[in-house]
């Protein structure tokens, strides 16, 4: 007989796997993320991971984004969805008509972007969206509501965060101006990587854009320009009466009202004109929070204001405000910094130990016990010292010992694995004892 060979097991890189222990922290911050969306009323939506071509690519005209999975299944021309704004938008275009609105959704799903897989970025990662549709308007409280919830999710995961918030309206009324309404776009393009390229070399890009030495100066102290929002908006509300600019700070002064009613930390929040967000379909307020004892995470939530979420799929106007959470590539961060919180080697709380045949007897406690703790029978066919060394290795809290005396008796020996101490109580008791803090 031909001895088979043998196949290495390996998986592809930038697809994030953890031990079972790390998984119950990853599955803990989603649940506590998922439960500040819940709180202000945000419904679950889960959509395919994957997606006609056509729909996936409409905003790039239909053209192969070198990023996007895509593949052919018979007739079918088929992308794995590499956001979840996109199918977002194909869900309410398909379900406008029954949709309430203004409709706030959560997700929380894998996303799949085939780019090369480098440090901090994956090609399978976890993103926590939500997002809040109005049909034709929608108020600027959702911007606050939003920008609410970062600070929420961020104190719930106990990480000291920063939110920098502005808005588009800002930058671009002020380069309308100034007299550079065309030329908007590729101005917030340098401006918006200053950090990266330098000032000088930011001048040097602007004045290749014929953008005079006087503007650029003003440009960049207007980009400069970060701190509380009073002192900000006071510095910046007078600049201009372009419309849009004054748009702009009338959204920020809205917004600011909002949060600070709410009771926002105004040491966690911060108006910020250097936040530009790259992407063109942001249309109002933007935002960007970090983790300051960290700079070097960059950002850990984004997002903001669109005017129109369904255009490709819809005439109806969809105006809309989310925020992002790629929960894979910060939970890598946390873990790479020691950041985690203690990871547990085990969720079992409480695991029976049959001595004798009692095992019928252990299944019938593991099912009262189980309606209130994670409970487990180790009946492995090995000695009761290898069951107690296991139960240890694995760091379980504590241990029921059940033999035939326990059950004619109904007291059971629980003992504490991290003190040592033992007990003989009924059933009832050690839960109680279990369940005291």
């Amino acid at each position: 007989m031909t001895e088979q060979k043998l196949i290495t097991p390996r998986k592809l890189s930038g697809f994030m796997e953890l031990m079972p222990n790390k998984q119950i922290i990853f599955d803990n911050m989603v649940s506590k993320i998922k439960e500040v969306y819940a709180k202000h009323a945000f419904m679950p939506l889960d959509t395919p991971v994957l997606e006609l071509s056509e729909i996936l690519l409409a905003k790039s005209g239909g053209e192969i984004d070198k990023e996007v999975y895509r593949f052919n299944k018979g007739d079918t021309d088929i992308c794995m969805r590499y956001d979840l704004t996109v199918p977002l938008a194909r869900f309410v275009a398909m379900n406008s008509e029954v949709l309430s609105f203004p409709f706030k959704r959560y997700q929380v799903g894998k996303v799949y972007r085939g780019e090369r897989a480098q440090k901090g970025r994956f090609r399978e990662f976890v993103q926590c969206d939500a997002d809040i549709i109005g049909q034709d308007t929608l108020p600027i409280s959702a911007d606050a509501e939003c920008l609410i919830m970062v600070g929420q999710i961020f104190e719930a995961l106990n990480l000291p965060a920063l939110n920098r918030i502005s808005n588009r309206n800002i930058l671009f009324g002020y380069c309308e101006a100034l007299g550079y309404g065309e030329k908007t776009k590729p101005i917030l393009t340098i401006l918006d990587k200053i950090g990266k390229i330098g000032e000088e070399n930011a001048r040097a890009e602007l004045a290749l854009l014929e953008v005079s030495d006087e503007d650029i100066d003003k440009l960049l102290k207007l980009t400069s320009l970060k701190g509380s929002f009073p002192y900000v908006l006071s510095a910046i509300e007078n600049l201009t009466d372009n419309p849009l600019f004054v748009k702009g700070v009338t959204e920020l002064k809205a917004v600011y009202a909002i949060m600070k009613a709410y009771g926002v930390d105004e040491d966690k929040i911060c108006l910020d004109i250097s936040i530009i967000r790259g992407q063109d379909y942001y249309t109002g307020t933007i935002f960007e929070a970090i983790l300051p004892a960290h700079p070097e995470f960059g950002t850990v939530c984004g997002g903001g204001r669109y005017d129109n979420l369904a255009g490709y799929y819809t005439q109806k106007k969809l105006p809309g405000v989310g925020l992002s959470i790629g929960l894979t590539r910060l939970f890598d961060l946390l873990s790479q910094n020691g950041m985690l919180e203690d990871v547990p080697v085990t969720n079992i709380t409480l695991q029976i130990i049959p001595l004798g045949d009692t095992l019928l007897n252990c299944v019938a406690l593991q099912s009262f016990f189980q309606k209130e703790i994670v409970c487990d029978v180790n009946n492995e066919e090995r000695s009761f010292k290898a069951k107690m060394k296991d139960a240890g290795k694995k760091q379980i809290p504590y241990v029921l010992i059940v033999g035939e005396n326990e059950v004619a008796s109904q007291t059971y020996a629980l003992k504490n694995m991290a003190t040592g101490e033992q007990f003989n109580l009924s059933k009832e008791d050690c839960l109680k004892k279990i369940l005291e803090k």
